[in-house]
């Protein structure tokens, strides 16, 4: 009867034992103490009714960060990418940007045989600023395509018509092309800007 007893109590002490190591396991693996996943953004081209094309987004961040906060991060960010101001105006939560750039719609060039087909491109970004979320719009926008006769005059809406009225097959290729190389930058700047509003560079996480 005694061994039978022991037994038991053996039995409960390592099924105990072993709950208490699966709950230690189970807090040890708290999905709460893995990162997020990193902010990665996709531009969403607008045409509007009346023959305009632009990108125009509302993005989300911590609650806690407030509208002067995103102002001086953006201003800081814009700064370190010689962005030129034309406008702020903090009260308003209202900035906005203009630029030039030169790009090109083969990024991984570098042989002799390679075409860079570089392009130049103007735009503005507006941003529009709110506790916890700011709005970007950038427009404006003008390409400069290299030809013959020198540099062709393209505004983004003109582009997206020759992408997109089936006039000739190599027309809308060039144009998508073009289109594709210019959102791709996009995506890439506005990732940057939200990581810069964020600030939430993840060293460590306190519930380890």
């Amino acid at each position: 009867m005694k061994a039978l007893l022991l037994s038991i109590i053996l039995a409960f002490v390592i099924l105990s034992a072993k709950a208490g190591n699966e709950e230690k396991a189970a807090k040890f693996y708290d999905h709460s103490s893995i990162a997020p996943v990193p902010f990665i953004d996709t531009v969403k081209l607008i045409i509007d009714t009346g023959f305009m094309a632009y990108y125009q987004k509302a993005v989300k961040v911590d609650s806690t960060i407030k509208i002067s906060t995103i102002y001086t991060r953006t201003l800081e960010f814009m700064a370190a990418k010689n962005f030129q101001q034309t406008y702020g105006y903090e009260q308003e939560g209202k900035l906005i940007f203009t630029t030039s750039q030169e790009l090109n719609t083969n990024p991984e060039y570098g042989g002799d045989n390679d075409d860079p087909q570089s392009y130049s491109v103007q735009f503005s970004i507006m941003l529009n600023m709110h506790n916890g979320r700011y709005r970007y719009t950038i427009n404006n926008v003008i390409f400069y395509l290299g030809s013959q006769s020198g540099n062709r005059r393209m505004p983004l809406y003109d582009l997206y018509i020759k992408e997109t009225n089936g006039e000739s097959r190599r027309i809308e290729k060039n144009a998508k092309k073009i289109i594709d190389s210019f959102e791709k930058y996009l995506a890439a700047l506005t990732t940057e800007l939200h990581t810069e509003i964020q600030h939430k560079g993840i060293i460590y996480n306190p519930k380890f």
